[in-house]
């Protein structure tokens, strides 16, 4: 199932957890998250998101399990607010609101919660500040856990807060600290966001390097993230 996401190949993914997700919330959260990915990263698939949501949401689910699911919801709220498919704003942060009531402190979901919150503070709110206090949240507790994609996620947008502040080593060293992660669990689809995040921390001619390296990659991918195409070379 996870060389089949990290290649983007989320449908294929879901359908192998089709014949638990009708009964097993775990499997249905789980299909729900992967088909809510699919939408950030293609733009397209929210109604199979959705049907995904609301089957799981259906389900007899535990406290844990309701704040996972409302924190996808929020997620897929906030992906179509920042994609521009449909201004959902309200929607996102009542559901990430949600899921930071049902999860307790310790939960295996909060630091994902958090960075969720961190993006909606930065990307929605407006609000570095705020998105930096989140973010650094889900890092720290990404890393204590050793969860590697979680952390290629929270060093790239601590590392992009630090760019804008004009700390172009931190900024760097996050990147670079993102790109070794997804190189090394594989997550090939999000490989060619972290290269053209780098990109943005070096000089001409390794900036070039990068970028024509994410390109590559993005072709191989059929295009995928489709988001990426503005911040590629014009051949990509």
């Amino acid at each position: 199932m996870w060389r089949l996401r990290s290649r983007g190949c989320w449908e294929d993914a879901a359908a192998l957890l089709d014949p638990l997700a009708a009964t097993q919330p775990p499997a249905a959260l789980l299909r729900a998250e992967l088909l809510v990915e699919r939408c950030m990263f293609t733009s397209e698939g929210w109604g199979r998101a959705e049907e995904a949501l609301r089957a799981a949401e259906s389900l007899s689910l535990d406290d844990e399990e309701r704040g996972a699911a409302a924190c996808e919801r929020g997620y897929l709220a906030y992906a179509s607010t920042l994609l521009r498919v449909r201004d959902r704003a309200d929607e996102a942060r009542a559901a990430l609101g949600r899921a930071a009531a049902l999860l307790a402190p310790d939960s295996p979901g909060r630091a994902l919660l958090d960075f969720r919150r961190g993006l909606m503070a930065q990307h929605i709110g407006g609000n570095p500040q705020a998105a930096e206090a989140a973010y650094r949240r889900a890092h720290n507790t990404a890393l204590a856990r050793e969860d590697a994609l979680l952390g290629s996620y929270t060093w790239r947008h601590l590392a992009a807060l630090a760019l804008d502040a004009g700390d172009v080593q931190e900024a760097r060293h996050g990147f670079a600290e993102s790109l070794r992660l997804r190189e090394e669990t594989g997550f090939l689809v999000g490989i060619a966001p972290a290269l053209v995040a780098l990109a943005e921390a070096h000089p001409e001619p390794e900036a070039g390097r990068l970028r024509a390296e994410a390109t590559r990659l993005y072709r191989l991918l059929g295009g995928v993230p489709r988001w990426l195409a503005g911040q590629l070379p014009a051949t990509a």
